[in-house]
């Protein structure tokens, strides 16, 4: 049967050219892992940065992997870590459609180009689709790779089942990594891979070079596991006479010097780090630093806004070395981001976490924001930090026993039982109000501040730490709750 040349004529005519043009093709399979997170940050980058196109791609051909919602999971984490993209299933663009499976008539016609130009083959033999897919199979000993034209149109005629493989070709093949550089392997240990599948839809292996050429690709960023595929990707494209993108192969993120980051083994995805009240610009910082530094003026420097990434990110920065996921890492840069949020900023991301333990709508989490912004690392350690604003914890005595503030169990009695009356007869009830209170009351009893403040903390918290101190908690808490737990002091102490 006669190809239609016009057809791919047409489809070449398509491609856009003049410009960086980068893709971020994942597969829809549940969630974001930081590994797909970070090939899909530096695709965008690296389109950002020349000022080029960036394309989101679907590849969804494996579809006993395809998990219900996960096409969403990906638009929303694109979203909210603000790597837009260009084109796309739900934008449109030049070079769709962006759904592997919806292009799947144009796999089979570029396949059988490839058996036309002789770098392909019919192979009928029965196989199991999961062998097809391994590509554990000797093409030396495949007794279709030298059918006759009689015999394959008779195989075809009878509705055959069969496969098309990849025809490799004796000799060597030499490809070039940005990154590895030139690598050269014998083409003796390629396997002829399968292209299409019995059902019709192609491999990943060659729907991606197919995709990449005809969306007009010039950079193919993805992990280094690919560069045992790229000779076989670089004699298709040589096969269809097209020109090779530049290949980024990115060493894995590892959980240690062993392992490998996976979600089968309990490692975060992006939503679990978010979740776990990460913030999205510092997981972000974080990610783009796993095996990519900057160089010159800016080597020392760790954070960067996505805008700033934008500017100095640099393919020639990335690193050869697997890249260790430190958790205490990202600890770090959180605090970082979560001390530089404006006040309202934070108070609003903070709220929903405060809101978990302190139910009483009579507090207001404004108040208790502030207190929180320069003691945590993550958010989520808000809930056990505030929850004794709602419920006053049952506690021991001995917590009023503090060396640093010169206190015990017996000194705490006598200043809370003596500065009771003090508090019940202040008409305003206020932070300002309050700390002059103390201060005052301190001073004209001759003590440290620490040694009234200190118990009256102990009393209305219940806890040796906490964000703010007895001023603050009393002023958030109000008059009746702060004096009611004062009382309960002086009874525990009283009865001990």
């Amino acid at each position: 049967m006669a190809l239609d040349m016009a057809f791919f004529e047409d489809m070449e005519n398509r491609i856009p050219k003049g410009k960086v043009r980068t893709r971020f093709a994942p597969s829809p399979t549940g969630y974001m892992h930081v590994g797909n997170l970070r090939t899909a940050l530096y695709t965008w980058l690296i389109a950002r940065h020349n000022g080029g196109d960036f394309i989101l791609r679907i590849e969804d051909t494996d579809q006993g992997r395809l998990v219900e919602g996960a096409v969403d999971v990906i638009y929303k984490t694109m979203a909210e870590c603000g790597l837009t993209h260009d084109e796309g299933p739900d934008v449109g663009g030049p070079v769709g459609p962006y759904i592997q499976t919806e292009r799947r008539g144009l796999y089979s016609k570029y396949a059988e180009l490839l058996v036309e130009k002789g770098a392909a083959y019919y192979c009928f033999c029965e196989k199991a689709e999961s062998e097809e897919e391994s590509g554990d199979f000797n093409h030396a000993a495949d007794p279709c790779r030298n059918l006759s034209q009689e015999e394959i149109a008779v195989n075809l005629s009878a509705g055959k089942s069969y496969v098309i493989r990849q025809k490799i070709p004796t000799g060597q093949t030499t490809f070039h990594d940005v990154i590895f550089g030139d690598i050269t392997v014998e083409n003796e240990t390629l396997d002829d891979q399968v292209l299409l599948k019995s059902d019709g839809l192609p491999t990943y292996n060659f729907a991606n070079v197919v995709d990449d050429h005809l969306m007009g690709i010039t950079h193919v960023v993805r992990g280094s596991e690919y560069l045992s595929s790229a000779p076989k990707y670089n004699l298709l494209y040589e096969a269809f006479g097209w020109n090779i993108p530049t290949y980024v192969h990115c060493s894995p993120v590892m959980r240690d010097a062993q392992n490998k980051m996976s979600k089968r083994h309990g490692d975060p995805s992006y939503e679990d780090l978010i979740a776990k009240g990460y913030l999205t610009p510092a997981v972000l910082n974080y990610v783009a630093l796993l095996g990519w530094s900057p160089k010159g003026e800016i080597a020392e420097q760790e954070i960067f806004s996505l805008d700033e990434l934008t500017q100095v990110f640099d393919i020639a920065g990335i690193s050869k070395s697997p890249a260790i996921f430190d958790i205490a890492k990202l600890d770090h840069f959180n605090a970082v981001y979560l001390r530089a949020m404006e006040s309202a900023a934070f108070h609003k991301v903070a709220e929903p976490y405060i809101r978990q333990s302190v139910k009483n709508p009579k507090i207001d989490t404004a108040m208790i924001a502030p207190l929180l912004q320069a003691r945590l690392e993550t958010l989520a350690e808000i809930p056990e930090k505030v929850d004794f604003f709602d419920t006053l914890p049952d506690y021991g005595t001995d917590l009023y026993i503090n060396k640093k503030s010169k206190t015990d169990e017996d000194s705490s009695l006598e200043i809370l039982t003596a500065y009771l009356p003090v508090l019940e007869a202040l008409d305003a009830w206020n932070h300002d109000t309050l700390y002059q209170s103390m201060v005052d009351y301190a001073a004209e009893h001759e003590l440290k501040n620490a040694k009234l403040m200190w118990p009256v903390r102990i009393a209305v918290a219940g806890k040796t730490v906490t964000p703010g101190g007895a001023v603050e908690i009393c002023h958030i808490l109000g008059k009746d709750e702060s004096l009611r737990r004062i009382r309960i002091g002086i009874e525990k102490l009283s009865n001990r």
